[in-house]
């Protein structure tokens, strides 16, 4: 399955000033990597995978989140959000921020 053209062109526009990104093919989406670290990903019907420390979990743009599932297991540190979530270009940005943000604080890959 494809991931969402419309949702990653959107990502694309939000990151182009930011340092170090990279795109790559995964989880049936297109992932935005820092430094090697996955950040963000546009999925396939519109909506987006955001990594998250679990502590910031509760973020207000992040109200609309669901743990992430894949495989039946809840995979930590990763949410989703469904494309009415993040209609709104600013309720795309604070999430693409969110992930970001975490991103940064691993190290490079």
């Amino acid at each position: 399955m494809a991931f969402d053209e419309i949702v990653a062109g959107r990502i694309r526009t939000l990151l182009v000033d930011e340092p170090n990104i990279t795109e790559m093919r995964m989880f049936g989406g297109l992932a935005f990597l820092v430094k090697g670290n996955m950040a963000v990903v546009a999925g396939s019907k519109g909506g987006v995978m955001v990594r998250t420390d679990a502590a910031d979990a509760d973020a207000s743009y992040l109200a609309d989140a669901a743990p992430m599932v894949m495989n039946g297991r809840e995979m930590a540190n990763w949410l989703t959000l469904d494309a009415a979530a993040i209609e709104d270009d600013d309720a795309l940005g604070a999430v693409v921020a969110h992930g970001l943000a975490f991103a940064r604080t691993l190290p490079a890959k």
